[in-house]
C-alpha cells in the first residue's frame, strides 16, 4: 500500500469521525430544544406579588434569617432561571476519576422542573453528553458518548422522579423565592441552625434538611434517603447532600456560586459533583 493510499484512507476516516461527531452534537442539541419545550409546556402561572418580609414572621428563626439575608423587600418571585456551570465530575463509583464538565440548565419554579445539559470531557476531543431532568413529574437521566452512543439510560420510574425533584429542591438556593411558604413549602424547626422543609409536586412529597451558617445562608441540604444505582443494577437508599459556598449578589439576589454534591456511604461522605456558576439569569414574575 502506497503512502498516498494510506494518507487517503486516514483523511477519509478523519472526515467520517468528524461528520459523526457533528451529527451527534446537532442531534443532541435538537433533543435539548425538544426537552426544554416540554419543560415550558408544563409551566404554570406564578403570582407576581413581591417578597414581603412579614410573610416569614412565623417561620423558624434560621429560615427567617435566611430570607432576610438573601432577598430584599418587594423582590419579584423568580419564575425561571438559566444557569451555566463549569466544574468536575467524578466518573468512578469507588475511586477518584474527576473529569471536567460544562453545562447549561433551564429551571422552572412552577410547576417545579429543570433540564440539565452537560458535556463531560472523558478524553481530548471526546465528550460524554449527559441529560438530567425533571419535567411534569417525570425524572429523566441518560448519557451518550459524543451525543450518539448510549452508555446510560435510567428507568423512568417513580424513584427516579423522586430523586430528580430532590435535586430541584436542593438547588433552590439558586432561586430562593421558590422556598417561601407562599410557594407551598412548609418549614419545621430542628434547632438554631437547622430546619426541615417539605414540599409536594403531584403525588411526590419530600422533606429535606436545610442547615444554615452564622451568616444566615444555606450551607447544606440533605435528604436522608435517595435511590443510589449500584453497578449491578440494584438500587439502595442512601443519604445524599448538597453543600453551597461563595455567595454573591446576582440580579440583587444573594446566591451560592460554588457547590459540591455527594452520597453518604457507611464509610463516609463521597462527593461526585463539584462546580461553580459561570452565569445565572432570572426571569421574574410581573
Amino acid at each position: 500500500m502506497t503512502a498516498r493510499i494510506v494518507l487517503l484512507i486516514a483523511v477519509i476516516l478523519a472526515a467520517a469521525v468528524a461528520a459523526a461527531l457533528l451529527y451527534g452534537s446537532r442531534s443532541w442539541r435538537s433533543g435539548t430544544r425538544a426537552m426544554r419545550a416540554r419543560l415550558e409546556a408544563a409551566r404554570l402561572p406564578i403570582e407576581s406579588a413581591g417578597y414581603d418580609p412579614t410573610e416569614t414572621d412565623t417561620l423558624p428563626v434560621p429560615v427567617r434569617r435566611f430570607f432576610r439575608a438573601v432577598l430584599t423587600e418587594g423582590q419579584p418571585m423568580i419564575a425561571a432561571a438559566y444557569v451555566e456551570h463549569e466544574g468536575t465530575f467524578n466518573m468512578s463509583d469507588s475511586g477518584e476519576q474527576w473529569k471536567p464538565f460544562i453545562s447549561t440548565q433551564r429551571v422552572i419554579a412552577h410547576r417545579p422542573g429543570f433540564d440539565w445539559d452537560a458535556r463531560i470531557a472523558m478524553f481530548p476531543g471526546l465528550k460524554v453528553h449527559v441529560r438530567d431532568a425533571y419535567i411534569a413529574g417525570e425524572g429523566i437521566l441518560f448519557a451518550k458518548v459524543a451525543g450518539l452512543i448510549p452508555v446510560m439510560d435510567m428507568e423512568r420510574d417513580r424513584e427516579l422522579a423522586r430523586g430528580e425533584l430532590m435535586r430541584w429542591f436542593a438547588e433552590a438556593a439558586w432561586y430562593p423565592t421558590a422556598l417561601l411558604p407562599g410557594r407551598g413549602v412548609r418549614w419545621t424547626a430542628v434547632d438554631d441552625s437547622t430546619a426541615d422543609a417539605t414540599m409536594r409536586d403531584g403525588d411526590i412529597e419530600l422533606t429535606m434538611r436545610f442547615r444554615f451558617g452564622a451568616d444566615g445562608l444555606i450551607e447544606s441540604v440533605r435528604a436522608e434517603s435517595r435511590g443510589y444505582a449500584n453497578l449491578d443494577g440494584t438500587v439502595e437508599q442512601l443519604p445524599w447532600e448538597g453543600r453551597w459556598t461563595d455567595c454573591e449578589r446576582r440580579e440583587g439576589i444573594l446566591v451560592p456560586t460554588r457547590g459540591e454534591v455527594g452520597w453518604i456511604f457507611p464509610e463516609g461522605y463521597r462527593p461526585y459533583w463539584r462546580g461553580r456558576i459561570a452565569r445565572i439569569e432570572y426571569e421574574l414574575a410581573r
